[in-house]
């Protein structure tokens, strides 16, 4: 069942590991390999409905798409080990145009923004102010 009011999260991919191009080729997938306990806590408190910017890590280092949660943590498939969660995912949207890490840095509207003060974190919220004004720089607002 979808929220009334979703959420707001960033995931990270380096595109050579899995694109938003296989995303959408695929329809969906799970969101799995999460390694870091405050990622993997950001998985479990997401909700079927809420909002993913998806975002390429390495040198792309862009947010190019939108994303929906389908189905909320469960056992992470690719270990047996119960700490960690994954997340069904399927793609919404492609932005109109990717918008950069640089870009948002430079933006004062987005400067408290998880992804610019930990950088490293994979799974990071995002505020629904921040979730628009990336969608506004992609062109989809």
């Amino acid at each position: 069942m979808a929220t009334a009011n979703p959420n707001y999260w960033l995931v990270k991919s380096e595109p050579n590991a899995y694109s938003w191009d296989d995303l959408v080729d695929d329809g969906w997938t799970y969101w799995d390999g999460i390694r870091n306990y405050e990622a993997r806590n950001n998985l479990r408190k997401m909700v079927v409905g809420d909002q993913l910017l998806y975002y390429h890590s390495g040198k792309s280092r862009a947010v190019v798409g939108v994303a929906e949660v389908t189905r909320e943590a469960y056992q992470d498939p690719t270990t047996e080990d119960g700490r960690w969660s994954a997340v069904d995912i399927r793609p919404v949207q492609h932005l109109a145009r990717p918008v950069t890490l640089a870009e948002i840095k430079k933006d004062p509207r987005l400067s408290e923004m998880t992804l610019v003060r930990r950088s490293r974190l994979s799974v990071t919220p995002v505020t629904e102010a921040e979730y628009g004004v990336v969608l506004a720089m992609g062109g989809l607002a």
